[in-house]
């Protein structure tokens, strides 16, 4: 079916196709009788088989939506049904704001991958958290992870304060935090991803995580630019800072080796997909043996089959997140690397 409507879409907007589909999506979900049920039995695959526990918690399997497919948390329930088992929310920030100016997102079909700017375009914090909780009420049982980040106006000096609000807004209604200094489309905050502030901002979290009684696993998401010295350095750094992993990886500003016509794969952004998989999963292979295994990986980049999310694991993630792949190729990928795992 997807591959039938997949045409149709990609001759619209890829941003306002996005939101049709989910808002439809939603609507199924919420309001057509026995949506829910049709959802789940064309999609869903839950076998204990499948389970996982990573950094304290239970998945009821590995693949995973990554972050910026669901910025406001709107479509989580909707979403958890098509198979994922879990979805990570954001990138957040505490005041809402616009992102940057449309058009934003761009299709690279030669290369199966996009190119987004969206610059953390969000409702803020105080919308997510609220609409957590409704949803946390109803169904504890989803796995969420909140990936937050700083305002686009916030200096980079202050940037620890808006992390901040972010981690108390939605501590009592995500699994796992997500620290993003790795987004391209944000001025300046890729240098958060350097030693000093770095260590600053997770410590800090840390510091606060250890002050509830329950604490959250936090975790940093890098970018696939990163040179083997960075990736020393981030290896020391959740060494240093005790947070829980790592997701590798971020969306690249490299546009190597793309088919794509150069006036369109020249658009300001990041860059994912399948021009990705292989450095992303070099990144994760990387942390994985010079840590000797010290602490887990979300694999994301690229994947596009069961084979591609077989890679990721094998280079050592423990868990994948899909994002382009799973606009590629549509919810059936959900499923497909689902049963390729059952041993």
């Amino acid at each position: 079916m997807y591959r039938l409507i997949k045409p149709i879409f990609f001759k619209f907007d890829p941003e306002n196709v996005h939101y049709f589909v989910v808002k439809r999506l939603q609507w199924f979900n919420d309001k057509f009788p026995l949506g829910k049920t049709i959802i789940r039995s064309s999609f869903d695959i839950n076998i204990k088989g499948l389970e996982r526990e990573v950094f304290g918690i239970k998945f009821r399997n590995p693949v995973g939506l990554a972050a910026g497919f669901d910025k406001n948390g709107e479509y989580v329930e909707a979403l958890s049904n098509l198979g994922f088992g879990f979805v990570e929310v954001g990138t957040v920030t505490p005041m809402p704001q616009p992102g940057n100016d449309k058009p934003r997102m761009f299709r690279l079909p030669n290369d199966e991958a996009l190119i987004n700017r969206m610059g953390f375009n969000n409702k803020g914090v105080d919308v997510m958290a609220e609409r957590l909780r409704l949803l946390k009420d109803r169904h504890p049982e989803i796995v969420v992870g909140g990936n937050i980040g700083k305002n686009k106006a916030t200096p980079n000096e202050d940037a620890v304060s808006d992390y901040i609000k972010c981690f108390d807004r939605l501590f009592d209604v995500v699994d796992y935090f997500v620290v993003n200094v790795s987004s391209p489309n944000t001025p300046g905050l890729r240098e958060l991803q350097e030693k000093a502030p770095l260590k600053k901002i997770l410590n800090t979290l840390q510091q606060r995580n250890r002050k509830n009684d329950i604490s959250r696993p936090i975790l940093l998401k890098i970018a696939p630019d990163l040179t083997d010295a960075q990736l020393d350095d981030i290896i020391e750094i959740v060494a240093e800072t005790k947070i829980a992993g790592i997701i590798a990886t971020n969306t690249t500003i490299s546009r190597e080796n793309l088919a794509t016509e150069k006036v369109l794969a020249g658009e300001m952004g990041g860059l994912s997909g399948k021009p990705v998989k292989e450095r992303s999963t070099e990144v994760i292979k990387y942390l994985s043996e010079k840590s000797g295994k010290a602490f887990p990986i979300i694999g994301v980049g690229g994947i596009h089959s069961a084979k591609d999310a077989q890679q990721k694991l094998d280079a050592g993630a423990c868990l994948v997140q899909l994002y382009t792949g799973f606009i590629y190729e549509g919810p059936g990928l959900i499923k497909s690397i689902c049963k390729s795992l059952i041993r």
